[in-house]
């Protein structure tokens, strides 16, 4: 790509992201009470989107051959322990991601 069509990837990028984080404080006043689906939207969304994720990245998990998914176990039971434990969905996530790197990295090399 040229020098041009870099900058305008760039723009392009920074554009949808500035986008997509400002207009929901566009199109919804805090003035106004949030309609009754966008609440609903956002007490029922959550779980089916972790449980999305969770498929997704055991997608590819060989349990006969390798390591046979014992790091990705692992990995998840510290999640839902921390999570069970603290309630803190950062400390959760990073907790077991951390964990994963370690395990993959040096313990089932």
């Amino acid at each position: 790509m040229s020098i041009y069509e870099q900058i305008i990837t760039i723009a392009l990028c920074a554009s949808a992201t500035m986008l997509t984080r400002f207009l929901p404080f566009m199109v919804f006043n805090s003035k106004l009470k949030t309609p009754a689906y966008v609440e609903y939207l956002g007490k029922a969304l959550p779980s089916p989107t972790f449980a999305l994720l969770v498929i997704y990245c055991l997608k590819d998990v060989s349990i006969l051959t390798g390591t046979h998914g014992i790091p990705e176990l692992i990995a998840i039971a510290v999640v839902i322990g921390l999570h069970l434990w603290k309630r803190q969905m950062f400390l959760s996530i990073a907790g077991g991601t951390i964990l994963y790197m370690v395990l993959i990295q040096f313990v089932f090399v």
